[in-house]
């Protein structure tokens, strides 16, 4: 482990340059997530579990646009490193086309069948209402959010991560502003409560697929072109895309169902465990951004070799990575552990929800080191290579095998405390850590595949 504190220029110069705009982009992200979840929250539990459990089909369209995001920029970092313009305008277009094509159909759930959905998260009536007011607002926002995903992902691939960073960080504060004037009705505008919230997240959303567009064309970024120069694709060049991204696509939609299929038995366990669990991961998520960048900087630094055949290089990069990774989450479990009481403390919820908040968030520290290695090594170190039917069939695995016949049997049948669920949920990270950590020495993810 003293091997990390080696010096490598090369190695930490870029990590930071790609890891850190994309780790601060998600930290913005999810701080101001928090600060929507504390401002929903002086509306009552009851708001909190409804936009919670509307959220979780947002959660659906974000892994499936994760998912075909992050398989295009396996290709975008091997195109950029082997310098193919060309092709890299080609695997937007691909991407651009499936990503909107899901978010039109989630769409059409969110605003024409908003109570059906609800009724899926949850079984208190009120909660289902409320739940029910927001999709029909946010469902409008799901096309434009695939659009930024596919140019954020791409331009990532390229080494470009400021300016995605800033349109994101800009989007967010102007979301944070408008929820305060349209959840509280300030500056003359009425009170609307969770439908402000929604207003605002749509504004937001619109504004920032806008942005990106008008830059990428504005600084004449490599990847700015004619409209045809995106879709001039031949059926080869789509099945070899396909290869690669449909199990990367297939991975995050069959492990976002089976999340979902936790967010059920949340459900049923009444709405105190859903504004648990809507807590918990909120927050969650702030401590888990610096993983994000660092996962998405693995990834685009070992594409880039990989697209140059530095095949050595890439593998003792990847080492790199795992070694750092553990350093960082050790610090961060004992973070989450001292600040979880006084964190939660900060939300207008009831007492019982802050109670199994600050519990849950324990148990989650104690599994961070098993999430970090994890997400390094399936979203950065193995997909990197192309190697995604395995990271596949690891990740539904994980969950369909071991995570969702847990939970059933814990919160369900044994009727345990939500901090207990929580916890044999999360188990999956331990039996996943050990077949990612062979696949990675195994070097069959090793692949130059342009």
């Amino acid at each position: 482990m003293v091997n990390i504190i080696k010096n490598d220029q090369h190695f930490y110069k870029k990590l930071l340059a790609i890891g850190l705009p994309i780790a601060f982009q998600n930290f913005i992200t999810s701080a101001l997530n928090m600060v929507d979840v504390f401002m929903i929250s002086s509306l009552g539990d009851t708001a909190v579990a409804g936009v919670g459990g509307a959220n979780k089909l947002y959660f659906l369209l974000n892994l499936f646009l994760f998912g075909t995001s992050s398989g295009t920029a396996i290709f975008a970092a091997q195109y950029w490193g082997k310098k193919d313009i060309s092709s890299l305008k080609k695997v937007l277009g691909i991407c651009l086309v499936i990503a909107f094509s899901g978010g039109f159909i989630f769409s059409i759930g969110a605003i024409c069948f908003p109570s059906f959905i609800m009724n899926i998260f949850a079984q208190d009536e009120p909660v289902i209402v409320e739940g029910a007011k927001y999709l029909r607002i946010i469902g409008w926002s799901y096309c434009f959010n695939a659009v930024s995903f596919g140019y954020i992902f791409v331009l990532r691939g390229m080494n470009y991560v400021k300016i995605p960073m800033g349109i994101t960080i800009l989007c967010i504060l102007v979301n944070t502003f408008l929820n305060w004037m349209l959840i509280y009705g300030h500056l003359g505008f009425e009170a609307l409560g969770v439908r402000g919230a929604a207003y605002a997240t749509l504004i937001a959303r619109i504004l920032e697929a806008c942005l990106l567009i008008l830059s990428v064309n504005f600084f004449k970024l490599p990847i700015c072109g004619r409209i045809k120069s995106y879709f001039n694709f031949s059926k080869d060049f789509v099945k070899q895309y396909l290869t690669t991204v449909a199990p990367v696509i297939g991975n995050e939609v069959m492990w976002s169902l089976g999340v979902a299929t936790y967010a059920f038995v949340y459900g049923c366990m009444g709405q105190t465990v859903m504004a648990t669990m809507t807590l918990t991961q909120t927050i969650e998520q702030l401590f888990m951004v610096w993983f994000f960048g660092m996962s998405s900087a693995c990834a685009v630094m070992l594409g880039n070799d990989l697209g140059q055949d530095k095949l050595d290089r890439a593998f003792s990069y990847a080492k790199k990575f795992i070694k750092l990774g553990i350093l960082v989450a050790v610090f961060m479990s004992v973070l989450v552990i001292a600040l979880s009481g006084t964190v939660v403390s900060l939300f207008n919820v009831s007492e019982d929800v802050k109670y199994f908040a600050r519990l849950s968030l324990i148990v989650f520290s104690i599994y961070i080191p098993f999430k970090v290695v994890n997400l390094i090594l399936i979203v950065g170190v193995l997909r990197s290579g192309g190697d995604t039917r395995f990271t596949m069939l690891l990740d539904m695995g994980g969950v369909w095998l071991i995570g969702v016949p847990l939970a059933f049997i814990s919160g369900l049948w044994l009727k345990l405390d939500i901090q207990y669920v929580y916890a044999f949920v999360l188990f999956e990270e331990v039996v996943k850590l050990i077949f990612s950590v062979k696949r990675m020495y195994s070097k069959k993810w090793l692949n130059n595949l342009v």
